[in-house]
């Protein structure tokens, strides 16, 4: 028998050792392949089934409701309503130009919105959504859905848009929506998700963009099972957003559309302002527009029309345009002259036309002069004389920290565009801005409201409020949020002397109610109830003085003096503050004052006012006013049609 090869014995034990370790390795890796199944299978089983929904179902965002605005006595003054559109799905269509030839045989539409439909379909994924026509009629609905098999890919939809009821009535406050730009994300530091909803819109100017997180609400979301392109198969679950707050201005709409005709013609603004709490019952300015242009997209013509109009329709000019006061202002130098003791109220000052100050003349408006005045006569027959003087003993300084305490100079907290500051100069001021020192005739000059001094109209109703009341009355415009009534804007004292405030308020109510008062041909007496005013004229232009003086309405309109008045009625009780600018109207007494007449009267009839409260010469004509506002208001009225 042969015995084995003692060379071959070490091989077959390492061959046996080999095995050994292979196969214990293969089975350390099954088991630990075991392992790993059993934990993916049992115990992250439920990780991976929500990493598979997730490939499976989207979250998409789904707009909230808009909040409304209402006026003061629950008119909606910007709304939500159904919105037909027509929409396209490329997928569906197949031959989109033939499809949307056939859909504008039955319908016009704009050529240039036939082509803008093909480059966004072609850009976009062939399941997307594209609208065709927004705010379309229920005809158009109808004949899109009875020519549907000819219309492959065509649908119609509903959803929300804004509407604003009142058209250009409340335009400058409210303000207006539009879709979401660059650079309105530009503006946002962290921006809500939901504005990147396609054709999202959000407030662009008024109330409308200042308020806009309170109106927008929270976006809700719809579940949605997808296939692997990413096309819809079916709606898993839809949760609704949170609508925004609905929002109760303070002002009255039947008031502000009186205002806006009766200002109508003009390149002019008005505000009314409650004295019990600040509330602004109007606030409008003349012409103005229709923001639903801007909701449903505005075209080049209407565009262009409205940036070329010399009356500047599109601007707010009751808050953001500032203007000379005129003479408006003579009331803050009488003011910081008495209260610090630099004018005896009984002495006069002698008013030949003009004054010589530091070799140069300044004019008074009266060319013959007023003779010996006091400061009551001053108000009353608006000497500028009697300013000159008295303005050189208080100084600059003084008078600007009493513009300020009346409200001028500063930016009030409304929730509207380009608020203007307006400016109450001092010495300080002209030093840091224009690098120069203040000059006795920049103080002469500011004391009848020129110069360097300028006012909003806004600002000018505070002033003749906070005199009224000698408290400091603040203006309110958002007087309640949702149930959440708004801090009333009647504060506290101004802490100015009432028997000076007295004085001045005397002087007020006989520049209407005297026959020597600048106004008083607009006075009125409306059950024995009383007005109190300040006419003003301020100058756009140096007068050349060489030839003679031109007439202002011998001038070009946009060379003539622009008109103002301020009031606030009852005298004896005060509740309404008015203040009227009519750009390039020409004199306080003759453009403005009326206005402001007429405005204050209707404020507090709540309506039009009987004949007997005006003076019996002017009935006739008040009749025909009457009449012509009431066929503008209603002709200017919005329609049941809202498409």
């Amino acid at each position: 028998m042969r015995r084995p090869n003692r060379d071959t014995a070490p091989a077959g034990r390492r061959m046996g050792r080999r095995a050994l370790l292979l196969g214990s390795a293969q089975f350390g890796v099954i088991g630990l392949l075991g392992w790993r199944m059993q934990s993916m299978q049992v115990e992250q089983a439920e990780d991976f089934r929500l990493l598979a929904e997730e490939n499976r179902i989207n979250l998409r965002l789904l707009p909230p409701e808009r909040g409304i605005v209402f006026d003061i006595n629950g008119v909606a003054l910007a709304e939500n309503e159904q919105n037909y559109r027509i929409v396209l799905r490329r997928e569906d269509a197949g031959d989109v130009e033939m499809v949307l030839e056939r859909l504008a045989r039955l319908m016009p539409i704009d050529p240039a919105i036939l082509e803008r439909t093909k480059e966004e379909a072609l850009a976009r994924p062939s399941f997307t959504p594209v609208t065709v026509m927004d705010r379309v009629s229920w005809d158009d609905i109808s004949k899109v859905t009875v020519n549907a098999p000819a219309l492959p890919g065509i649908t119609a939809e509903v959803g929300l848009s804004r509407h604003y009821p009142l058209g250009g009535n409340t335009a400058h406050v409210v303000g207006y929506v539009g879709p979401v730009s660059d650079y309105d994300l530009s503006r946002i530091e962290d921006p809500d998700p939901v504005l990147s909803i396609p054709r999202f819109q959000i407030g662009k100017t008024g109330v409308e963009s200042k308020l806009e997180e309170m109106l927008r609400g929270s976006a809700g979301n719809q579940q949605v099972e997808v296939n692997a392109l990413g096309r819809v198969m079916r709606e898993l679950d839809r949760r609704p957003g949170e609508p925004g707050a609905d929002v109760q201005l303070a002002v009255d709409s039947r008031l502000q559309s009186y205002v806006e005709a009766r200002m109508a013609g003009e390149s002019a603004s008005a505000v009314v302002i409650d004295l019990e709490n600040g509330d602004l019952r109007a606030i409008a300015s003349t012409p103005s527009f229709d923001p639903n242009l801007f909701v449903r997209g505005i075209s080049t013509t209407n565009w262009n029309g409205l940036n070329t109009d010399g009356f500047r329709p599109l601007a707010s000019k009751a808050v953001q345009d500032a203007y000379p006061p005129g003479s408006t202002f003579k009331m803050v130098t009488l003011l910081a002259a008495l209260e610090n003791g630099d004018v005896d109220p009984e002495e006069t000052v002698y008013c030949p036309g003009h004054s010589d100050i530091a070799g140069n003349r300044f004019h008074c408006w009266r060319r013959g002069g007023h003779g010996n005045i006091n400061l009551h006569e001053s108000l009353k027959q608006s000497c500028d004389c009697y300013y000159y003087e008295i303005s050189q003993r208080v100084g600059i300084d003084k008078i600007a920290v009493m513009a300020r305490k009346l409200g001028l100079g500063m930016k009030h907290d409304v929730p509207m565009s380009a608020v203007s500051s307006g400016l109450a100069p001092d010495k300080d001021w002209k030093l840091r801005n224009r690098g120069e020192d203040w000059r006795i005739g920049d103080t002469v000059n500011a004391s009848i409201g020129q110069g360097y001094v300028l006012a909003s109209p806004l600002q000018l109703a505070v002033m003749a409020a906070r005199i009224a009341t000698g408290k400091e009355i603040s203006p309110r415009l958002v007087h309640r949020v949702n149930s959440e009534v708004q801090p009333s804007g009647r504060g506290a004292d101004l802490g100015l002397n009432e028997n000076i405030l007295r004085r001045v308020r005397q002087s007020m109510y006989d520049v209407v109610n005297h026959q020597r008062g600048t106004a008083y041909s607009k006075r009125f007496n409306a059950d024995g109830i009383r007005m109190a005013g300040k006419t003003g004229t301020a100058q756009v232009r140096r007068i050349d003085r060489t030839n003679g003086v031109t007439a202002n309405e011998d001038q070009p309109w946009q060379f003539r003096d622009h008109a103002l008045w301020v009031n606030f009625a009852p005298f004896d009780a005060p509740r309404f503050a008015v203040a009227v600018v009519v750009e390039h109207g020409g004199g306080g007494s003759t453009a403005a004052a009326p206005i402001g007449r007429d405005i204050t009267l209707q404020a507090l009839y709540d309506g039009t006012p009987p004949l007997e409260v005006y003076p019996r010469a002017a009935h006739a004509d008040i009749l025909a006013q009457q009449e012509r506002i009431a066929a503008y208001v209603a002709s200017n009225s919005p329609t049941s049609d809202r498409t």
